[in-house]
């Protein structure tokens, strides 16, 4: 009996450290993953979009897409959801003036994850990349309607932009 009065009071602190390690564990895997998820995104770079709404019969309706590095490093982003790979994806929520979602009309590729690497695009500090994209070819748009633009690729791409933008859409005779 001497024996079991012993024994229950050692189980007992050898199963409470027990638990507090996992807790400890549990605890330190959550911040890495934190940390990690925090490093890897690129706060560092910006995204500025911009539509020139008049155009002329036949010509495209050109989206600016200019990623900048503002920081000191190189940085990388995903090309994914971005002007920077073929209209392959929506990636920006177009509204007209009654508040009504311009059909995307493009493809929509099915992707494996995560990217590989040739999925990604660097750009050296200071520096920015360009691209362009015709909204006519992704997106039904009417003439004479006014639109929104808000880019919404940031999950995948990585990139932050702050703009809307707004255009009338017409042609120009």
């Amino acid at each position: 009996m001497k024996n079991i009065k012993l024994i229950v009071p050692a189980l007992l602190l050898l199963f409470s450290a027990c638990s507090e390690a996992t807790r400890n564990t549990a605890n330190t895997k959550s911040d890495s993953i934190t940390q990690t998820g925090t490093a890897s995104r690129t706060d560092s770079l910006e995204a500025k979009i911009k539509v020139n709404g008049n155009v002329a019969v036949g010509d495209p309706l050109m989206l600016r897409f200019v990623v900048y590095n503002n920081s000191d490093t190189t940085k990388s982003f995903c090309i994914w959801h971005t002007p920077f790979e073929p209209l392959m994806s929506s990636y920006l929520s177009i509204t007209n003036e009654k508040g009504e979602e311009a059909q995307y009309k493009g493809a929509m590729a099915k992707r494996m994850m995560p990217p590989p690497a040739s999925s990604y695009s660097t750009v050296k500090p200071g520096d920015s990349l360009v691209a362009n994209a015709d909204l006519l070819k992704a997106y039904d748009l009417k003439k004479g309607s006014s639109y929104k633009v808000v880019y919404t690729g940031e999950n995948m791409s990585g990139l932050v932009s702050r703009d809307t933008i707004t255009f009338v859409y017409t042609e120009l005779h």
